[in-house]
């Protein structure tokens, strides 16, 4: 599941853990090394969920208690092994996960962290009026082991130890596979995972079952270490603030930030209980509200993170980027940069359309953003889509790829009406699309961002990295494939995005103000993309502003004006239009028109 190198950290932490565990002899300080392992396991289950996707939850103690419950009450009942209980939970975890996951992946926010504490609360009521207040595992001292029941308490931190390392595999196979990174997309920005072909309602339900079956199965073995499960104990706020307090203050995301966390927390609450347990009941809590608050203030996104940063900058040759020199055959430079005279049309675009809008409208309330549009865009040609500020050009291209659904109207695309379809299956029909306002995944590398992208049709990962590595290689961006988003100028995330688009295999391309932000060079350089990928036969449908850039690139004009469709036709024709150049162009366009 991974390489020897990744391998080795787990490996030098499970045996220096072991040694520490077997030479500590004192009963408690045995059993706290066991809940460090518990608990480590239980910020892991969370982090699959809510540090991959973002969404937080409260509500993992419903997950936890499910799992102990079914080592309690399948002892009880049917006289089970906790062997054969601790799977049973791990399947009653992720069904449980599913339930829950559907209705509430409908809330964002703070209302899905709301929605998701309801369940644990309402899970512990029943528990109580089902008559488990208090459900003790009977001692089954003939045949100990088949039960979990050993009378040397290290073995059961050799148990927990074995499963954490289970899980830490678990999450190091999910965050380097398309599983992970389709769920990293979706945390840095949703919008733009569905554009790339993720289905993102999907994802998120594999990763609350994934995460479900693993702390129902951690709660399975929790009861079994404490022979005693009560609602509270498993169901209680403080359970599932443990899974998230240790996952933030350790490093959100990441497979090592709930085992520092817990590292660091379990120990220190529990001999602070201890200690000071009778006199400040409760400490437990203020001890994570303290962590929570200390985590917040000086390290955000947890002490793992914040270490990273500090080697990055303290010794940057550590953490060096790997460069990799571009060919001049592929830098956007070396693209030619023809400035042909301006309306010059293509001749490569066939007669038949790919897409065919008709009678398209949409209104907020009282605001009729788009009325009545209807166009068609030949095979092969690039379409262009003008018009002022608020003219609706960005909604004609949400109601295109399913951000959103028109009133009335249809849009078919080779063949088939497309409307109310969801993004990532107009993605997956093969439409592309790049956002106004740009919405790279900033964590990610350059290959990582487009490989996303790749996801809607490769058969495997690797694939998927081949279909990655060749994007970003037509639009140029090989010298910067390592780099981090964040790391990116504003011409080298508009051609990100581009590739990324690009990795999907598109038939078609929806390119949303592509040259926002760009100078003159950085513009004709994209502007050289675009003729490129379009002389390759792929259609293209573009809104700009950038005029001069435009009439040299497009086929065809769609003028918007309040909504509707102003006019239609090729660039000289458009251009020249009375009612287009006092809607849009202005005066001074009409005076370099007309070649005065």
């Amino acid at each position: 599941m991974v390489d020897a190198r990744a391998f080795l950290p787990i490996a030098i932490f499970a045996v220096v853990y072991a040694v520490i565990a077997f030479s500590i002899t004192n009963s408690y300080y045995q059993l706290m090394m066991t809940l460090v392992l518990v608990w480590a396991t239980f910020g892991l289950s969370w982090n699959i969920l809510s540090g991959y996707t973002g969404l937080i939850s409260f509500g993992h103690a419903a997950f936890f208690g499910i799992g102990a419950y079914t080592t309690a009450l399948g002892q009880m009942y049917f006289d089970l092994s906790p062997w054969l209980l601790i799977p049973i939970a791990a399947v009653l975890g992720a069904l449980a996960g599913l339930l829950i996951g559907f209705p509430t992946f409908r809330l964002r926010s703070h209302y899905f962290a709301l929605a998701m504490l309801a369940y644990p609360l309402a899970l512990l009521y029943v528990f109580e009026w089902l008559g488990y207040q208090e459900v003790t595992l009977s001692m089954k001292h003939e045949n100990a082991f088949a039960y979990m029941q050993f009378s040397d308490p290290r073995i059961y931190t050799l148990l927990a130890l074995a499963l954490m390392i289970i899980v830490v595999l678990i999450s190091r196979a999910i965050e380097r596979s398309r599983f992970g990174m389709s769920l990293i997309a979706i945390k840095q920005n949703e919008a733009a995972a569905e554009a790339a072909g993720i289905n993102t309602l999907l994802w998120k339900l594999r990763a609350i079952a994934v995460s479900g079956a693993i702390a129902s199965a951690t709660g399975a073995f929790y009861a079994i270490v404490l022979l005693v499960v009560t609602p509270v104990s498993v169901f209680g706020m403080l359970i599932s603030a443990q899974a998230l307090t240790v996952a933030m203050f350790g490093g959100v995301g990441t497979v090592w930030g709930p085992v520092i966390g817990a590292t660091i927390l379990i120990p220190l609450s529990e001999i602070l209980h201890a200690e000071f347990g009778a006199r400040f009941p409760g400490i437990q809590g203020v001890i994570f509200g303290i962590a929570i608050v200390v985590v917040i203030l000086a390290a955000p996104e947890g002490l793992f993170w914040k270490g990273q940063e500090f080697v990055r900058r303290r010794w940057p040759r550590l953490v060096a980027r790997k460069r990799v020199k571009l060919a001049d055959a592929a830098a956007p430079s070396a693209f030619p940069v023809p400035q042909p005279a301006p309306f010059a049309v293509r001749a490569n675009q066939q007669s038949d359309p790919i897409l065919s809008v008709r009678g398209l409208s949409k209104s907020f309330g009282g605001l009729k953003a788009v009325q009545n549009v209807s166009f068609d865009v030949k095979r092969g040609s690039i379409l262009g889509i003008i018009g002022p500020n608020g003219a609706g050009k960005t909604t004609v291209f949400n109601l295109l790829n399913g951000f959103l659904k028109p009133d009335a109207g249809s849009v078919v695309l080779e063949g088939r009406d497309i409307v109310g379809w969801p993004p990532y299956r107009i993605c997956d029909a093969g439409v592309g699309r790049t956002f106004q306002i740009m919405r790279p995944f900033p964590r990610l590398s350059v290959t990582d961002n487009v490989t996303v992208g790749a996801f809607v049709h490769a058969r495997n990962d690797s694939e998927a990295r081949r279909l990655a590595e060749q994007a970003v290689m037509r639009v140029g961006l090989s010298n910067v494939a390592d780099q981090i988003a964040l790391e990116l100028t504003t011409k080298e995330l508009r051609l990100m995005e581009l590739a990324r688009a690009l990795a999907g295999q598109p038939r078609l391309l929806l390119l949303d103000e592509t040259l926002a932000g760009l100078g003159t060079n950085e513009a004709a350089e994209v502007v050289a993309v675009l003729r490129k990928l379009a002389s390759e036969g792929i259609t293209i449908v573009i809104i700009e502003h950038t005029m001069h850039a435009m009439v040299r690139l497009v086929d065809r004009f769609v003028v918007l004006d309040h909504g509707a469709v102003l006019m239609e036709g090729e660039p000289q024709t458009v251009t020249r239009d009375q009612r287009v150049i006092e809607a849009y162009l202005g005066t001074k366009w009409s005076a370099y028109a007309q070649g005065r």
